[in-house]
């Protein structure tokens, strides 16, 4: 389209509409201004702006109940109800439900809000003039020269041996960021899954640092123990007793309520890990008339009489037992390894 074809009102300051010629104008680009403001119906009907206020109450509300809910479901779901929902799959029931509701309060609260703001808050739009940020000509060429200057006198251009080892140097100096990632590892693999205990290592009490046997251990007595071959000397001492810890315990065999336990017993003594399922506080709190164990960080309460199983507090496992029998010497032995990863639940259980 030639420039006879444009609207002469459409054409940019400085347009010689006869010869079509044109200048280059101070600014070429005219400010269009706003758009005319067009009211919402919420601005003219009163009735359409107290629906609008009906639904971000009710956005409101239903967050209110979702937090109802959310409280709720931490007091009506058991931690250790596991539940199967589909497309999930086999979840906890707790973490599920409070997911869930916390989400759809704090959805219900930004989705009121948002609401609010578009359909009720003035939405006047307000101009605020725009200013050059360019520098003018005079800065722009003291800047060039300064830097040309700065560039001949450091001698980048004639010696190249310090400009490119430079360049070496800064693209080699970022790598040793990248080393310190190895702090970060290595991996766990199957550290967390595993523990000393193997079969045949000897119960060793932790006080006299002497095997175990079975008269040592009294009905109603509490006492810990460790793996045989590990000393406290060893430099990786806290790092094994973390997960190797346990606690034994004597309980008259027809006092045990859980099968496998008293089959994994022998004579009413059980082995269980010292090692909380909440978040690893080492047990020590031991009812005899009850068969409580109290974790002393969180209070999360254990019935070594029924599987060491959670009946009080944030723990949401029961504490993993082993097995245990009697060598040739007659000293306490294990019979492997946990069936089940020790201390706090991590992803899957492993």
């Amino acid at each position: 389209m030639s420039s006879q074809e444009i609207p002469e009102e459409n054409l940019p300051a400085g347009q010689d509409t006869a010869h079509g010629a044109v200048k280059v104008a101070d600014d070429p680009f005219a400010d269009p201004g706003l758009p005319p403001h067009k009211p919402r119906i919420q601005d003219i009907d009163e009735r359409a702006a107290r629906r609008s206020e009906r639904a971000v109450a009710f956005m409101f509300t239903l967050s209110m109940l979702a937090t109802i809910g959310f409280i709720a479901s931490y007091v009506i779901f058991p931690v250790d109800k596991i539940v199967y929902i589909w497309p999930f799959g086999r979840v906890s029931a707790l973490n599920f439900a409070l997911g869930w509701t916390l989400g759809l309060a704090l959805f219900f609260i930004g989705a009121g809000a948002v609401h609010w703001a578009r359909t009720l808050m003035s939405d006047v739009e307000i101009a605020d003039e725009r200013h050059p940020i360019q520098a003018d000509a005079e800065t722009k060429a003291k800047v060039m020269s300064d830097f040309a200057a700065g560039a001949a006198e450091s001698g980048m251009g004639r010696r190249k041996l310090i400009r490119n080892t430079m360049f070496g140097a800064l693209s080699l100096v970022p790598l040793s960021g990248i080393v310190l990632l190895r702090d970060m590892g290595p991996l766990p693999e199957k550290k967390l899954r595993t523990t000393m205990w193997t079969k045949g290592l000897q119960l060793i009490n932790m006080n006299t640092n002497e095997p175990l046997r079975p008269e040592d251990v009294a009905v109603g007595s509490l006492t810990f123990a460790m793996p045989e071959g590990l000393s406290e000397h060893d430099h990786h001492f806290q790092t094994e007793i973390a997960k190797a810890a346990l606690m034994i315990v004597r309980i008259q065999p027809e006092d045990i309520k859980d099968k496998r336990e008293l089959e994994w017993s022998h004579e009413g003594i059980v082995a269980f890990s010292k090692i909380c399922t909440h978040v690893g506080c080492p047990i020590s709190l031991y009812e005899q008339q009850t068969h409580h164990v109290l974790c002393p960080c969180h209070q999360s309460t254990f019935d070594l009489s029924d599987g060491a199983r959670v009946i009080f507090g944030p723990a949401g496992h029961a504490l993993p037992q082993l097995r245990i029998g009697v060598n040739d010497k007659g000293f306490l032995e294990a019979l492997g390894d946990f069936d089940e990863p020790v201390g706090p639940a991590f992803w899957e259980r492993g």
